[in-house]
C-alpha cells in the first residue's frame, strides 16, 4: 500500500491511488463543460468573462462574456446579455448585444433590444422589440466583455 492510499484510508476517504486519478480525471473533465445554470435551478447576480455560458434554469441580472450564450429550451431570463453570439431557445426579458450573431429557436421568445450584426428568427419564434443590425467593422478589434 502505497502513502496515498495510506493517507486517503487514514482521511476516511478509502480507495486507491488509480480511483483518486479517476476522480480528479472526471472532474478536469467536468470543468471543461461550459458554466451555467442547469435546469430546476435559480440565480440572480452578474456573470463576466472569457467563454460560453449555457441557462438552462432561470437567470436574472448580466451576463457578459466573450463566447456564446446559449438559452436553453423552457429556460427563463431577465437580463441584459453582451456576448460574441446568443441562441435563444426559452424566454429572454432584456437587451441582447453580440458581436456576429442572435439565433431566436422555434421555442425561443425574446422581448427587448436587440443590437448584432446578423440575426435569424424560425418559424415559431416570437420577438418583441427593437431589432438593431449593424455590420462589424472588420478593423475594430474584438470587444472586451463589459466587468
Amino acid at each position: 500500500m502505497g502513502a496515498l492510499s495510506r493517507t486517503l484510508r487514514y482521511l476516511g476517504l478509502g480507495g486507491d491511488a488509480d480511483s483518486l486519478a479517476a476522480d480528479l480525471a472526471a472532474h478536469r473533465d467536468a470543468r471543461s463543460e461550459p458554466p451555467g445554470v442547469g435546469a430546476g435551478l435559480s440565480l440572480k447576480g452578474e456573470v463576466s468573462g472569457d467563454g460560453d455560458f449555457h441557462i438552462a434554469g432561470h437567470f436574472e441580472g448580466d451576463i457578459n462574456v466573450t463566447g456564446r450564450v446559449l438559452v436553453g429550451e423552457g429556460a427563463d431570463v431577465d437580463a441584459n446579455i453582451n456576448a460574441r453570439a446568443i441562441v435563444v431557445g426559452g424566454t429572454v426579458r432584456g437587451n441582447l448585444s453580440a458581436t456576429t450573431r442572435v439565433e431566436i429557436l422555434p421555442t425561443g421568445v425574446l422581448t427587448g433590444t436587440l443590437k448584432t450584426g446578423s440575426f435569424s428568427a424560425a418559424d415559431g419564434a416570437a420577438v418583441k422589440g427593437e431589432i438593431w443590425i449593424e455590420r462589424p467593422d472588420p478593423r475594430d478589434p474584438a470587444p472586451e466583455p463589459r466587468r
